[in-house]
């Protein structure tokens, strides 16, 4: 295209504390001298916690569409696709590029609209299982399978991921789909752990003998929140080791999770307090030092993308335990990374726990090798060039 930039419409479903987020903002910020790319984005929802901050530390202003926001809402979305469409028609994109569903659904059906010469979306995860009832994800798919057609290309995050989309839910063919892993700035996970480490134990009052384990994530039912605390009931009544457990976010289920915890016998507190089970610490965004501080980390999610706190997590040094959902697989790069079960099998989970409770010490980590190879395959300059050379595939020369 000679020496006239790419412009790129990034279109964000919103800018909540997670993966997606990062991601969006590391390829507005760093794809490189030949792009000039804008970044619009919805409304977070009040239980979420804002990451506005990520899009600013990076010098970024993005642009707010109040009306796209995650649930549906007819006359909203349509207020939303009008502005989309307005957008499009004063940036005069090459590449619209939508991330996660309903900026998706919006934005490239704005953009087919205007004639936009090259379309893509990034599955950050999807809703085709575990989030509504048979009709509305035979509705949503069949949306999907619509827009399909009118993409470009369709990214998916993980092999597994692409295989899910194309085989088991038949979104498009498998020749439509490019595999871009998510990247992200991992270094600060290798800078002063031991001084991180001491600052988040001494702040949160946890023992040299303690072992801590932390859930990092939205309180809301896709995270199941309420699986892993009948796990950590479990692993309380079968040892006499000492752990305290970290649930780090927030959300709709708080009050519902505790009352939980009362129910399973597990103490709990929302400030520091060596003596209970459970801390709720709301969201934390020094998430090195919660990463440094703990010895595991849990994910029990009925559905996922590739979950961030297990790439960042392994960087850190910490092994993981989770349900078989989404990439999960795909993230282990060596065995002692963490472990991975059959996603309902509740026994499988408590029991891996179990075991790793029982066998584990304080302040044990994963080999140097493989976090460092954690973070050159998840680094945000290879998710910038994988998605560079994708571009350049679509553009004419």
């Amino acid at each position: 295209m000679g020496n006239q930039k790419i412009r790129v419409l990034r279109i964000a479903n919103r800018l909540n504390i997670g993966g997606p987020t990062y991601n969006v903002c590391y390829l507005t910020k760093h794809l490189g001298d030949s792009y000039e790319t804008m970044l619009v984005v919805g409304q977070e929802d009040s239980s979420e916690g804002s990451s506005l901050y990520i899009a600013k530390s990076m010098g970024l202003s993005p642009r707010l569409i109040p009306s796209m926001r995650r649930s549906i809402n007819l006359s909203r979305d349509r207020k939303a696709y009008r502005e989309v469409r307005k957008i499009i028609r004063e940036f005069k994109p090459h590449i619209v590029h939508t991330h996660a569903a309903k900026a998706g659904a919006i934005g490239r059906y704005a953009a087919y609209k205007e004639k936009v010469p090259v379309v893509l979306h990034t599955y950050h995860g999807h809703v085709f299982h575990s989030y509504f009832n048979k009709i509305k994800t035979s509705v949503f798919l069949a949306i999907e399978r619509f827009l399909a057609r009118r993409s470009s290309v369709l990214i998916a995050i993980s092999p597994l991921q692409k295989k899910e989309l194309s085989e088991d839910y038949k979104i498009a063919s498998n020749s439509k789909f490019r595999t871009v892993p998510l990247g992200f700035d991992l270094e600060r996970f290798f800078q002063n752990m031991d001084n991180k480490r001491n600052a988040f134990r001494e702040y949160w009052g946890l023992g040299d003998d303690v072992l801590a384990i932390a859930l990092v994530g939205r309180l809301v039912p896709i995270k199941n929140h309420p699986f892993f605390l009948e796990s950590i009931s479990y692993v309380k009544g079968n040892t006499k080791k000492k752990f305290q457990v970290f649930l780090v976010g927030d959300g709709e289920e708080k009050n519902d999770l505790m009352t939980l915890c009362d129910k399973l016998n597990l103490s709990h507190n929302f400030v520091p307090d060596s003596s209970v089970d459970v801390v709720f610490t709301s969201w934390i965004s020094e998430v090195d030092q919660v990463f440094a501080g703990i010895d595991l980390v849990c994910l029990s999610s009925k559905n996922e993308g590739t979950p961030v706190s297990l790439i960042e997590a392994g960087c850190a040094g910490k092994p993981f335990i989770s349900t078989d959902v989404g990439g999960i697989r795909d993230l282990l790069i060596d065995p002692e990374q963490g472990i991975v079960t059959p996603q309902k099998n509740i026994e499988a989970f408590r029991s891996a726990l179990l075991n790793w409770v029982i066998t584990a010490n304080p302040g044990q980590g994963l080999d140097l090798d493989v976090r460092k190879n954690l973070s050159k395959r998840y680094s945000y300059k290879q998710l910038c060039f994988e998605m560079s050379k994708v571009y350049e595939e679509l553009l004419p020369s």
